[in-house]
């Protein structure tokens, strides 16, 4: 027995030792000679210092105290957890291996929100920190009816997810196909949760994204306490949040700080944005092309006279600067933030009106491609803006080939795709379609706080 312990000793060195920053150390101590193990890239050395080596010369018994003890035979796991920043202590008399939680890397502190910033309500955003973001959800949400369950995705990489739900409201049956999903996945690697969220997505072909993300925490202990599930990946800022419907993708949690009249007004606008950017240049192709008649005269008169140097279709006219649009706007996001804004503001200024006056475009097409570029930021969610970049061109597509006639077919295929779609099995487009008449309370309008003290319909909890 005592040579198969050693043995396995022997099998973990083996498997560490071209790695550079793993420490390997022996010590003489009460309870005999102990080996150290542990990687000096994920462990602060005072951590180390007070949790390890003083306990050990001072105190040994104390290690037994914090530490837990491992099967020496299950290599693997060991493994896991020194890449985890676990530290690994071989008492070779009685030949037992304990493990103590030292991971102490650095991390940043809690910033605020860039992504999801608002006026009114708490500042805070999640960090890259699992523990991090779990403890900013739990300091909302004192409840010891909060689970938080622990999984490893990645089959190369091992990084750490922890899914949390309310267990007197969630939804059981929810939770298990979640859990069924995410157990199934043999995906190599992940970087950030929003692969995590395309692999357990109802339908990945999609172009609508099918769960929320947030970086808020205010807005996910809301979720949570509706009764929805939310997945924290280690390394990752999001948070994703399941089931959800496609109105909800137009809430903005600053929506419940704001009087009801205000939060219902700027609902309303993201709503009419996100068609209305979808829609712009289309009707422009559609009216020019097909049906200039719908147009007033003195509007139609503009129109040719602004498009009278330019020598290409509608169609292509409206290609060509939406393609000078993206190019911009992906120029400018990747640049440097000083250089990128002024890539963006110039660039856009100078090419337009250089495209005006050399007779490529016309310079009412320039303000409503401007305008539907920024109708396309009202959405709280960027992937629902990335969404309407994508449906943009079909509808583009779909008016220079068929006028009004393709737009209505364009309509009719994106609300066939909305009411196919589901969102961890409920359906996308609740609670329109199946009407849920108490969640209208809190769809397009949203009505007073005091009528919103019911869980949506879409959370299907576990109670009222």
């Amino acid at each position: 027995m005592e040579e198969k312990k050693q043995q396995a000793i022997e099998k973990i060195k083996e498997k560490i030792q071209e790695i550079d920053d793993v420490v390997i150390k022996e010590m003489v101590t009460d309870a005999g000679i102990v080996t150290i193990f542990y990687f000096s890239s994920l462990i602060e050395k005072m951590t180390l210092q007070s949790m390890v080596f003083i306990p050990l010369v001072n105190h040994v018994n104390q290690i037994f105290q914090v530490s837990e003890s491992v099967d020496l035979e299950d290599i693997d796991v060991i493994i896991q957890k020194l890449n985890a920043g676990q530290t690994l202590l071989f008492f070779h008399k009685p030949a037992l291996l304990q493990v103590i939680d030292t991971y102490s890397a650095p991390t940043r502190s809690i910033t605020n929100t860039e992504t999801e910033s608002t006026v009114i309500g708490p500042q805070d955003a999640f960090t890259e920190s699992l523990e991090t973001n779990i403890s900013l959800v739990k300091r909302r949400i004192q409840n010891p009816m909060l689970k938080n369950e622990t999984r490893t995705v990645g089959t190369e990489t091992n990084i750490k997810i922890s899914i949390l739900y309310m267990d007197n409201i969630v939804n059981k049956e929810n939770l298990d196909r979640l859990r069924g999903r995410i157990d199934n996945l043999q995906y190599p690697f992940f970087t950030d949760i929003s692969e995590l969220k395309q692999l357990i997505e109802d339908n990945p072909l999609s172009p609508f994204p099918q769960h929320y993300m947030s970086v808020r925490p205010d807005s996910v202990s809301q979720y949570l306490v509706d009764g929805r599930i939310v997945i924290f990946m280690d390394n990752s800022q999001a948070a994703i949040v399941c089931p959800t419907s496609f109105f909800e993708l137009f809430v903005s949690v600053e929506d419940y700080y704001n009087r009801w009249t205000t939060a219902s007004l700027l609902r309303m606008l993201r709503f009419f944005g996100f068609f209305m950017t979808i829609m712009i240049t289309p009707m422009y192709i559609s009216a020019l092309t097909f049906h200039p008649e719908i147009l007033p005269y003195e509007l139609l008169l503009n129109l040719q006279e602004s498009r009278s140097k330019v020598p290409f279709p509608p169609l292509v006219e409206v290609l060509f600067i939406e393609l000078i649009i993206e190019v911009l706007r992906e120029a400018g996001s990747r640049m440097p933030a000083k250089v990128g804004q002024t890539i963006g503001i110039v660039g856009g200024i100078v090419i337009g009106t250089a495209a005006v006056e050399a007779g490529l475009l016309s310079n009412i097409l320039i303000v409503l491609v401007a305008t539907s570029a920024l109708l396309s930021f009202l959405p709280p969610i960027f992937l629902l803006s990335n969404t309407s970049r994508f449906i943009r061109y079909i509808f583009i597509l779909s008016a220079g080939l068929f006028g009004l006639y393709g737009l209505m077919l364009a309509f009719a295929w994106l609300f066939a795709h909305l009411l196919r779609l589901n969102s961890l099995g409920t359906p996308y487009m609740t609670p329109v379609v199946p009407r849920k008449a108490r969640d209208l309370f809190d769809g397009i309008i949203r009505f007073p706080i005091k009528y919103l003290n019911e869980k949506k319909g879409i959370s299907r909890a576990q109670k009222k």
